[in-house]
């Protein structure tokens, strides 16, 4: 069970750290993973907590946490980090050198996007908020890329945006994705896009 945690849209950014550590600390006993969410499009100025001294003060703090929390619970459950397809390759290498720093146990790539490159011609382009789906495909793996290239294999990347197909889900193995998840794909396709997606990576040749 992974629980996604951020903070109140009502509380301003220097005082996020309070609003993560409490959410860490009420789900952690239930939690197999928890996801700390950084990138959220329907949060003003979240995403400015994805970069430098607010990123870093954030993953000190609940690494911190992480450790008390496994020495009440006596099990040590991971922290992901989820983060936005909207990043120069710069902000990029930024992310995953504080990734490393504080030793995070996972990646998540990415959330939604706040582009409307694509679907300008949509009715609804114009509507607040991240665009799921297909839209976010490429960049979310060309996000995969640039972490697998930074990262080196020293925490895991788990894949996310736009899996339509089992090939989609492939695609982000291929470009250095341990996991994928899906959201969009599967309440269109059902369930049967689990068993493509299954099916087309254990066809990816073996490395």
């Amino acid at each position: 069970l992974g629980i996604n945690i951020g903070k109140n849209k009502d509380t301003p950014n220097e005082n996020a750290n309070d609003d993560y550590l409490y959410c860490l600390r009420k789900v952690y006993s239930r939690a197999s993973y928890v996801t700390v969410n950084v990138s959220s499009p329907n949060t003003p100025g979240l995403r400015t907590l994805q970069f430098g001294d607010s990123l870093n003060t954030l993953l000190e703090a609940l690494k911190n946490e992480q450790a008390r929390q496994a020495g009440l619970h006596d099990r040590y459950v991971p922290i992901a980090v989820k983060i936005a397809p909207d990043m120069t390759e710069e902000e990029v290498a930024m992310v995953a050198e504080s990734l490393k720093t504080y030793e995070i146990d996972g990646v998540i790539a990415t959330n939604t996007t706040l582009s409307r490159e694509g679907v300008e011609d949509s009715p609804v382009h114009h509507e607040a908020g991240g665009l799921s789906g297909a839209p976010v495909r490429n960049k979310s793996t060309r996000v995969i890329r640039l972490l697998s290239k930074e990262l080196s294999g020293a925490l895991p990347i788990i894949g996310v945006g736009g899996i339509t197909e089992g090939f989609d889900a492939a695609e982000k193995i291929e470009a250095g994705a341990s996991l994928v998840q899906i959201y969009s794909g599967f309440i269109y396709k059902g369930p049967s896009l689990i068993t493509d997606s299954v099916r087309a990576i254990q066809a990816l040749p073996q490395q």
